[in-house]
């Protein structure tokens, strides 16, 4: 299930590129913690272990929280999509995305159409590849998001690995796909 808060009023007209505050670390790891919370939920509704927030300019405001639906339906993607209808290319070029995991190339590339100005991340693609193997519910591509965000016209800014935060998210993932064989 997916929330959306209204964005606040910024009052006037907003700049191009609009610029949010840059997040302490205490607020990094506050956000995946909460991603981990709703990675858990998606679990509990049937969906792989992957979950994301959508943080306002102000590094505290969450906007939205979506756990992962499919296997076209991460919850980035989703996510970012969502956040594309109901919020400025402008006011989201402020935002930050949270994410237990790396995007993968589909959700970076999402985010980036989006105007997702900042994107945090827990743990790598490649960390997750320990956890899920050779599963065949989640076929890893070695497309890394920082090579499609360097691809892009758009600075967006990427920040992880948060190590603070890895083994909580690898703790996640190893209980999910042991469950799956």
């Amino acid at each position: 299930m997916i929330t959306v808060a209204s964005a606040p009023s910024a009052g006037g007209s907003p700049a191009w590129p609009p610029q949010g505050l840059t997040p302490t670390r205490e607020q990094l790891i506050r956000h995946l913690r909460r991603a981990c919370v709703v990675a858990e939920r998606a679990t509990l509704l049937g969906h792989h272990p992957f979950g994301a927030l959508l943080v306002g300019p102000d590094q505290e405001t969450v906007l939205m929280e979506q756990g992962n639906v499919d296997t076209v339906n991460h919850a980035e993607s989703v996510l970012a999509r969502v956040a594309a209808m109901n919020f400025t290319p402008q006011y989201l070029w402020g935002c930050t995305l949270y994410t237990t995991v790396e995007p993968c190339c589909m959700c970076a590339g999402t985010a980036y159409w989006a105007n997702i100005g900042r994107v945090v991340f827990g743990m790598t693609e490649e960390r997750l590849l320990e956890a899920t193997g050779d599963h065949h519910e989640n076929p890893t591509m070695s497309v890394s998001s920082r090579y499609v965000f360097e691809h892009g016209q758009k600075a967006v800014e990427l920040i992880g690995p948060v190590v603070e935060i890895e083994d909580e998210v690898m703790r996640v993932q190893r209980a999910f796909w042991a469950r799956r064989g």
